[in-house]
This record gives structure tokens, sequence and C-alpha cells, in this order.
């Protein structure tokens, strides 16, 4: 004779199974959201460190605190400060708008930096400085002004496939190779001071920022970092394609559109403080999804990878070569170029990146 079989076991009720799926994951995102923000304020607590005149970090916790001394409080505050904000705050930037990309168009390959967004910044920037000899706010309308004009123009050219196809990608990094082609010619034409730092500005780098590059930085992100995460509250009915999500009473279009250019102005933002830092936006999104798990969830932590990434580049670039000062940029290229081979040898393989 059989055993009875029990009926209403409380681990059998689907209610109960999705409530703890939901608390692991809940879980999950909230670890990898400490693992993160640990990272990121080492790396911030580590840049505002390192110098000519090496603090530990009791000096510098004491020092933002009011309770260090005033040469402590000169160095830390005053002169590693603004350096130290200006990579957070791109790092965020770039990242969030990788993952905002990658989501949008379903493509892990769409971060800005290969579709040509960042080049497009670029190309605004250097115009702005080198041709029209705009200061830092013109330099800054500059870059929002080719990054959006590259974006629409990679809008225009894809939109026979969608935003969502391979096209897309393919048609952005014509352009951006393309916009590239204009910055070196906007180089050679310009004096050889001018030439060597664009260059050093084109690599990506924090070196020369101060509070001038800090402040508006920080005010676009202040802005556009919720605006991002708000309007991502349509991405789950988007990834379900645009018939479903119509149904679902979403404005495809218009929802499509809000992020991508929040996306764009947050990609303009960074490259107008630092340059177009390389890679940063490609793998922020990647590494997030990977430590919290799928979903629009990981947009923060996007942008805290990205942040981290920056920082930790920046101190390495730094301390890397005694008395030279490398372009953060130079340390995430290194970071992002055997992550994009990996990537495409994946894509190849039918693997999942």
């Amino acid at each position: 004779m059989s055993a009875p079989t029990r009926h209403g076991d409380p681990a059998d009720d689907p209610t109960a199974v999705l409530r703890r799926i939901r608390g692991r994951a809940r879980r999950r995102r909230t670890t990898a959201g400490l693992v993160v923000a640990g990272a990121a304020l080492a790396a911030f607590v580590t840049s505002l460190s390192v110098g000519a005149q090496g603090l530990g970090p009791g000096d510098v916790l004491a020092a933002l605190t009011g309770l260090g001394t005033p040469r402590t409080e000169l160095v830390v505050l005053r002169l590693r400060m603004p350096r130290a904000l200006t990579a957070l705050l791109v790092g965020a930037a770039l990242g969030l708008a990788g993952a905002l990309f990658q989501r949008v168009l379903r493509n892990t390959l769409a971060s800005p930096d290969v579709i040509g967004v960042g080049a497009g910044a670029a190309v605004g920037a250097v115009t702005a400085s080198v041709v029209l000899g705009l200061s830092a706010a013109g330099t800054s309308a500059g870059a929002v002004a080719g990054a959006v004009a590259v974006a629409l123009l990679i809008s225009v050219l894809a939109r026979r496939d969608g935003l969502g196809g391979t096209r897309f990608v393919l048609v952005g990094v014509g352009i951006g190779s393309a916009a590239m082609a204009v910055v070196s010619y906007l180089m050679i034409t310009a004096s050889l001071t001018t030439a060597q730092q664009t260059l050093v500005w084109l690599t990506g780098s924090v070196t020369e920022t101060g509070w001038s590059t800090a402040v508006p930085l920080a005010l676009a992100c202040t802005v556009l970092v919720p605006a991002g995460l708000l309007l991502a509250r349509a991405l789950p009915r988007l990834e379900l394609g645009d018939d479903t999500a119509t149904a679902l009473g979403l404005p495809v279009g218009r929802a499509r559109t809000a992020l991508l250019a929040v996306a764009v102005l947050l990609v303009a933002a960074a490259v107008a403080a630092a340059g177009p830092v390389s890679f940063v936006a490609l793998v922020s999104g990647p590494l997030a999804a990977r430590l919290a798990g799928p979903g629009r969830a990981s947009l923060p932590h996007a942008a805290g990878v990205g942040a981290a990434l920056v920082l930790f580049a920046d101190v390495v670039a730094r301390t890397l070569i005694a008395e030279v000062a490398l372009p953060a940029g130079v340390v995430t290229g290194a970071i992002g170029a055997p992550y994009l081979l990996w990537l495409l040898a994946r894509s190849r393989t039918g693997g999942t990146p």
C-alpha cells in the first residue's frame, strides 16, 4: 500500500516558492551592492591617499570628517578630491550609460564606446576646444552636441532593422571610425602643444581635472542618473518585444528614445570631463549582471562597477611607473581589450557572455 500523500505542504505552495526565489534574488542584489559599494569606496579612499605626499586611510578619513591637520585637509580636500570625485562620477556615468545601451538595444556589444557615441562626443569636444578655442563650458557643450548628432545619425542609418538589430552596431562602428578620423585630422592641423594635450585627453584622463570639471559633472549626474534609473522601469516590458510591450500599454518608441537620450547625455558629460575612457561602458553592465543577477535591478550596480573601475585605473596609472602620469584610459584599455576579444569569441561559438 502506498504512503498517503500530504496535501497543503507549504513547500509545494507556488506562492511560497516564488517568495523564496525573490528572497534569494533580493539577498544576492544586496550582497552584490555592498561588495560593489565597498570596492568603490576603497578605491576612492586609495585615490585620495596616493600622491607625492603619501597619506594613510586614517589621515584621509580624518580630513574628510574635519578632524585632520590643515596640511592634510589641504592635500585631500583641495588638491586630490576633485580628481577622485571626477573619476568616480565619470565611471558611474559610463557604467550606467553602457548598461542602458546594452539593455535597450539587446546587444552586449552595443556600448557607447563601441558604436561611436563616445567618438562623436570626442569630435564635438575637440572641435570646440581646438578649432573654436572655446572654454571648458563650450567644450562640454560641444561634447553633448557631438554625441547627440552621432546617435541621431546612427539611428537614421540603422532604422531599417530597428534599434535591436546587428545593423545598428555595425553602423555605429563605422560612424565611430569616421569620427575618430575627423579627430585625427583636427589634431594634425593643431599646434604641437595643443595636439599633445588633446592626445592625452583622447586616451581618457582625469589628471588635469579640478573643481571646474567636477562640479558640472556632478550636477549632470545628479539629474541624469536618477532619470535613467527611473526610466529603466520600462526595460522589463521592452525586453518582451515591441508587440508585447505595446499590448501591455507601453509607448515603445518614446520609452526607448528617452532611455537612449539619457544614456547619450551621460556619455557626453563623462567625455567632456575626462575624455573617452575606453571599455568602461562595455564591461560594467555584464560584470554587474554577473554579480547582482540579470534584470533592471543591476543598473545601479553597473554604475558602481564603472566608478570602481575608473578609480582603480587612475590609481594604477599614477603608481605603475614612477614620475610618469599615465592616463587612466591606458589601464582601462588594457583591461577591456582582452574582454572584448573574449566576448567576440563567445559570440562566435554561440556562448552567452
